[in-house]
């Protein structure tokens, strides 16, 4: 799909409709690459390749991407904060561009989704993810935005989440998580075209057959 780049000057006008902010949470650094936590970065990475956005610049201390995708402006944001800060900059960005938060959809990982499943919500909680409660604090305590949750499954006997969910994936693990990731480009720009609602449902309940298909089924 041919996308063109153009100047912030142009982006929010009468003529195009109103963006979406898409933002990816995990953290910064090369230590950090592939751990389990940073699927969100992986989702963001994973969609500005497929739509031909490059991923080129810096703002409100985010790796940032501007593209069109079908005539939707769309924003890409890779927070640098550090995963218990991203709403240090995903609040800024919204509020610069004067995006309503059913514009903007942030992608995470979840230990309570089998690893590979997917599950697109037009709301909700935290779910104790730390970087949604920051997201939820720096939008002033709303959550009726629209989440990815990408799931990374659940920690093997007493191991500390905290320590699985910084370990990378390995290889039958590697490869549910990058055949979720064209599922969700896939989900992404059903999106950007028939809007969220009828994309969230067609897909979730596809999800919801993989869910049951992958539950008991080791990584």
């Amino acid at each position: 799909m041919l996308l063109r780049r153009f100047s912030n000057r142009c982006f929010c006008t009468a003529i195009n409709p109103r963006p979406w902010l898409f933002v990816g949470l995990g953290n910064p650094g090369e230590k950090y690459k592939g751990t389990r936590h940073n699927v969100g970065f992986e989702f963001i990475d994973a969609f500005a390749a497929s739509q031909g956005i490059p991923m080129d610049s810096s703002s409100f201390k985010a790796i940032f991407g501007k593209g069109f995708v079908s005539g939707t402006p769309v924003l890409l944001a890779k927070p640098q904060t550090y995963m218990n800060l991203s709403g240090e900059s995903s609040g800024p960005l919204a509020a610069y561009y004067k995006l309503p938060l059913n514009r903007v959809l942030v992608f995470h990982d979840d230990m309570d989704l089998p690893c590979g499943v997917l599950r697109l919500h037009p709301k909700g909680n935290h779910g104790r993810h730390n970087g949604l409660k920051s997201v939820i604090y720096h939008f002033r305590g709303n959550r009726e935005f629209p989440r990815l949750r990408i799931g990374v499954g659940k920690p093997p006997g007493q191991m500390d989440p905290k320590a699985f969910l910084l370990q990378k994936f390995n290889a039958r693990a590697r490869e549910r998580i990058d055949a979720a990731l064209q599922e969700g480009v896939d989900a992404l720009k059903e999106v950007l075209s028939k809007g969220l609602t009828e994309s969230a449902r067609c897909f979730n309940s596809e999800q919801k057959y993989k869910h049951i298909r992958l539950q008991t089924m080791p990584v």
